[in-house]
Formats: C-alpha cells, sequence, structure tokens
C-alpha cells in the first residue's frame, strides 16, 4: 500500500496532509525516514512511526459521532450538509451510516466502512435496542406506559414491537422521556409518540445496545471505537437480556 494512503486511512488528515507531514521528514519506515508519499509499505509488518507515534494499521473502521441538527445521514445531498462534510480527513474510506437519524435529530451515530457490522447491528431480527430522549409538547397519561409495552400503532397502521416509555422530568407545558425501541422505522418515534396525542420537540438518540453516546463528544465531534466496544456491539444477543 502507498504510505500516503495508509497514513489517511489510518486519520492522520486528507491524503494532501498526509504528503505534507511525509515530506517534512515526520515518518518512518523501519527506522528510516520515508519522504517519498508513494512509497510502498507492507501494512501488516512494516513499522511505521509518525512523530514518535506508532501506527497501528486498520482497514476496517468504527466512528462514533454526537451528530449535531442539520446535517443528513447520507454520502451525498444536493440541499444539505450530510454527516460526512464533518470527517473530510475519512472522505476517501467509503464511509457510510450504520442506520440513519433524521436530519433534526442529534446525539448517537456510528459510521463504518464495514458491511457486515452494519447489517448485524440494523438487521431487524437481531431487536437490538436503541435508547431516545424526546422533549414532547405536553404531559405522559398513566395509561401510555401500557400502551407502549403491548405495541404502539402508528398512522400507518403498523404495530410496533413492545416498547420501554420512561418520564425523566415532567414541567408544566412539556415532558422529557425516554423510549427504548428495537426497530427503527421510518421518523418512528415521532410516531410513536404522535399516537399518543403528543409531539416531538427535541430528539436524541442516547444508546444503541450497550453503547452509550460518549458524553465528551460536543455536538459534531466524533472518536474511533475500541475494539471492545466494536466486539459488544457484534455480540448476537440483544441488549437487555
Amino acid at each position: 500500500m502507498r504510505l500516503d494512503k495508509l497514513l489517511a486511512h489510518s486519520g492522520f488528515g486528507t491524503r494532501k496532509d498526509v504528503k505534507k507531514i511525509i515530506r517534512s521528514g515526520l515518518v518512518e519506515v523501519n527506522g528510516i525516514i520515508i519522504k517519498n508519499d508513494d512509497f510502498k509499505v507492507d501494512e501488516n509488518n512494516d513499522e511505521i512511526i509518525v512523530d514518535d507515534f506508532i501506527v497501528e494499521y486498520n482497514k476496517d473502521i468504527y466512528l462514533m459521532m454526537n451528530k449535531p441538527k442539520g446535517y443528513v445521514c447520507a454520502n451525498h445531498d444536493r440541499i444539505h450538509e450530510t454527516v460526512f462534510d464533518l470527517i473530510p480527513e475519512y472522505n476517501h474510506c467509503n464511509l457510510f451510516c450504520v442506520g440513519r437519524l433524521d436530519i433534526d435529530t442529534t446525539g448517537l451515530l456510528l459510521i463504518t466502512n464495514d458491511g457486515a457490522f452494519s447489517h448485524s447491528i440494523t438487521k431487524p431480527k437481531k431487536k437490538i435496542m436503541k435508547l431516545y430522549e424526546a422533549i414532547v409538547d405536553g404531559k405522559i397519561k398513566s395509561s401510555d406506559y401500557e400502551y407502549f409495552k403491548k405495541g404502539v400503532i402508528i398512522d400507518d397502521g403498523y404495530k410496533c414491537l413492545p416498547a420501554n416509555l420512561e418520564l425523566i422530568e415532567e414541567k408544566t407545558d412539556y415532558s422529557i422521556i425516554r423510549i427504548e425501541i428495537s426497530e427503527g422505522k421510518f421518523h418512528q418515534i415521532k410516531k410513536m409518540v404522535n399516537a399518543i396525542g403528543l409531539n416531538v420537540l427535541e430528539l436524541k438518540r442516547l444508546k444503541i445496545k450497550d453503547l452509550e453516546l460518549d458524553s465528551s463528544l460536543e455536538l459534531g465531534d466524533y472518536r474511533l471505537l475500541d475494539e471492545s466496544e466494536v466486539k459488544n456491539l457484534l455480540h448476537c444477543t440483544p441488549s437487555g437480556q
């Protein structure tokens, strides 16, 4: 593999950025300073060091992002900015979103280039639990909790799988609630809330399976998942069981 491609893939910047790093003499391959960005390396066996940092190459990329409002979960869009505009250093890595969040929904979004990983999480029969926090324009009734457990019928007549509804805080004209679902139908949370006579004002995803949104990530920030987080998400047992 070309040295510049490997470094860009490993998160050291765009291809243009890593060419500057290489040509400045900050990269060593097996103890030898390399200044040619097209230098061929063995990504599995060569020791590659960038400014005293040892590069560990991994062809698969797994990112957690705290998605902000105003960005769509698409690789290209003629009208709106996409979440990939927030990670330009990975624009050569063939990444895609693991599921989607609406343009006005914030919170935990997974991005990868591993199709098997994405399929494992989004496949309906896996029933991976996802936790959302919503601000709604009213109060929750005692009967709503049981309705969610039995399966809410949304506007197209579809009966949702059993879901968990929790009241976090109740104010005069709005409530903060949490909803845990094992599906991912189009606008599902909003439609479930509509089914009990309320509207979602704000929506944020907090958790997928046992993976919680990193509290240190500001809106628009992201980080690589560590090995244990990836393995846990790939484990076949649905969260909560």
